[in-house]
């Protein structure tokens, strides 16, 4: 993949700039049945401000203190490469052609640009535009009047008009939205690998973040990039129904000590009941899916202790589970994932008529849950079961969409709120998180943000929705952190905050599947 400072390769021709340019370009490329958002005369929020030459070094030791947040929080998940050019780009640049390559904007190119609307392509400050040609791979600056810019416009909005862009019923998310079904449209390679981001530390397939993309594609009516996640799953499963921890782009395992994730297996089950129950018949189902399904839910009920508990594990934290305050339990962002796979394996099951292994994961999902009632509720809900444990966002894994709502399980996540929220409005992974305190996680503010409007709290949700979109990148992307007084802190965009923030606004516009219980 191309990086961004790659030499451009301007055409020649007269440059249309400013409104010229945008009238031009929407009045020509615009499908009938697609209203676009006001391109531009509204640029994306907190513009970037230019810095005197005297601060380059503050803003140096401010991007190595948040890097090494990051390595303490994630337990080396997130380690940067210090000989790239760094996180710092404001958002990838797309072309609307198959392959959906996408490469980040130099951050020299960054004041001024922005997308235009309901795009990939980006209008630069000279009143240039960069974009892939379709079919390429490498960013390229071209006039406004090369006829690649309209044949990149005309296919991006003709992919979103395949679906739908939720809004939550609120025409000010429509930009958000767009972005964060394009964004996952760039992350998303032709084998299904869906990545986290495009810097190099994070340009690895999480199963855990592909479940989640998955279920994004599949609720905006884009059932062929879910399918591709799926079957790119489905052929990197071991035989024994795990994942490992992340992926090469390539689909190989990344061989870096890291021990399989026990939630991952949770989440792909999930997701892939969500795909198959909301783009019914499941006579369509790919055949390559029962049998990972088969593989990962007979994994899950196996690996039951006399408690009803699944083994220790990290979870979404990446931490090494032996640092957690119970090292010998599984923490709640392992259980809870766990038990909504086991249910939606079950409930699959039954549908295909496998009623033997549907009544044994039905049977394995009552022992977890009873093992939820007995070791987490008593304390709240931690994230580990002790008395006065702390509390963390994984409490939002056992309560709609995921599970049924329960008003304990909603106390719990009010109190986990309440103790993680930051003064910027953000949250904080868990109760007095090890890495930055005052740097807020945009995947778990949305996390938050989804059970609110899965659970009919809309207030809450659209306070979250709100948030995340005025702390986007200056051309409105979801980036993965955002700092104590706002700005981009991490790289963007995040696939899994992208995933959240559609789901959230799918759940708005109408209500999202729930794994039956019984």
């Amino acid at each position: 993949m191309a990086r961004a400072d790659e030499r451009d390769t301007p055409l020649a021709g007269p440059v249309l700039t400013g409104p010229a340019l945008d009238d031009a370009l929407l009045a020509e490329t615009v499908p009938s049945g697609i209203v676009a958002a006001d391109p531009v005369r509204t640029p994306p929020p907190r513009p970037r401000r230019r810095r005197r030459r005297g601060s380059t070094r503050t803003f140096r030791r401010v991007t190595a203190l948040l890097i090494v947040a990051a390595i303490i929080a994630t337990g080396g998940a997130n380690v940067p490469d210090r000989s790239g050019e760094g996180w710092v780009s404001p958002g990838l640049v797309g072309g609307g052609g198959w392959p959906f390559a996408g490469a980040p904007l130099s951050p020299e190119l960054a004041p001024g640009a922005y997308y235009l609307p309901d795009s990939s392509v980006v209008r630069l400050a000279d009143g240039r535009v960069r974009l892939i040609p379709f079919g390429g791979d490498k960013p390229v600056t071209v006039d406004a009047s090369d006829p690649r810019v309209a044949q990149a416009l005309r296919s991006d909005r003709s992919w979103l008009a395949q679906g739908t862009v939720p809004t939550g019923g609120r025409a000010g998310y429509h930009d958000m939205a767009a972005r964060a079904l394009l964004d996952l449209r760039l992350l998303t390679r032709p084998n299904g690998a869906s990545l986290a981001s495009w810097y190099t530390k994070w340009r690895y397939c999480w199963p855990r973040d592909s479940a989640f993309a998955v279920a994004a594609f599949t609720a905006t009516g884009h059932p062929s990039e879910a399918r591709r996640i799926l079957r790119f799953l489905a052929r990197v499963q071991h035989d024994d129904g795990m994942w490992a921890a992340r992926y090469h782009p390539d689909g190989t395992a990344v061989a870096d000590g890291r021990a399989p994730q026990l939630d991952s297996v949770g989440w792909v089950l999930w997701a892939t009941w969500f795909h198959l129950v909301t783009t019914k018949p499941l006579d369509e189902e790919p055949p390559n899916l029962w049998p990972m399904v088969r593989r990962a839910a007979d994994h899950l009920a196996g690996s039951l202790d006399a408690e009803g508990l699944p083994p220790a594990s990290s979870d979404y934290w990446e931490r090494d589970h032996r640092k957690e305050e119970d090292p010998r339990r599984p923490t709640l962002g392992v259980v809870a994932p766990v038990l909504a796979g086991l249910r939606s394996a079950a409930d699959l099951a039954r549908a295909r008529g496998e009623h033997g292994k549907a009544a044994e994961w039905r049977k394995a999902a009552r022992q977890l849950s009873d093992a939820v009632d007995r070791q987490f509720a008593p304390y709240g809900y931690p994230r580990s079961p002790v008395r006065d444990g702390l509390m963390d966002t994984s409490v939002t894994f056992l309560a709609p969409p995921f599970a049924p709502a329960d008003p304990a399980v909603t106390a719990a996540i009010a109190d986990a709120r309440r103790r993680q929220t930051l003064p910027n409005g953000g949250v904080l992974p868990g109760e007095r998180w090890s890495g930055d305190p005052d740097v807020a996680w945009t995947p778990e503010t949305a996390m938050f943000g989804l059970n609110s409007a899965a659970s009919g709290r809309t207030y809450e949700a659209l306070g979250r929705l709100d948030w995340l979109n005025a702390n986007r990148t200056t051309l409105g992307v979801l980036p993965e952190k955002v700092g104590s007084k706002g700005g981009q802190a991490g790289p963007a965009p995040l696939g899994w905050t992208a995933a959240l923030a559609l789901l959230t606004l799918t759940a708005l516009d109408k209500p999202l599947p729930i794994p039956p219980t019984g």
